[in-house]
């Protein structure tokens, strides 16, 4: 019984774009939610919010970022960190 991979090199260029992916849109999703509440909390005054609440909020939203990527490699693309096929 043969099992049919891909030759390592391939499987490491797959892995490393999957972690680059998924840090950049870690990252991303971290500093966008960052300047949400930080602009939520300023100049609109919707709400006041210190400088670690608005560093927490920045953080949970980037983990939740980050468990979707996770989640994304088991049931989308395996190069990627969306859940779109085709990406």
């Amino acid at each position: 019984m043969s099992i049919n991979l891909p030759p390592v090199g391939v499987l490491a260029r797959t892995a490393r774009t999957y972690a680059i992916d998924l840090a950049e849109r870690t990252a991303a999703t971290f500093v966008v939610s960052a300047a949400g509440v930080a602009v939520a909390a300023g100049p609109a005054d919707m709400f006041h919010a210190s400088f670690w609440e608005t560093v927490g909020a920045a953080g949970i939203a980037a983990a939740g970022s980050l468990v979707k990527g996770i989640l994304a490699r088991a049931f989308g693309s395996k190069e990627s960190a969306s859940l779109a096929r085709g990406v």
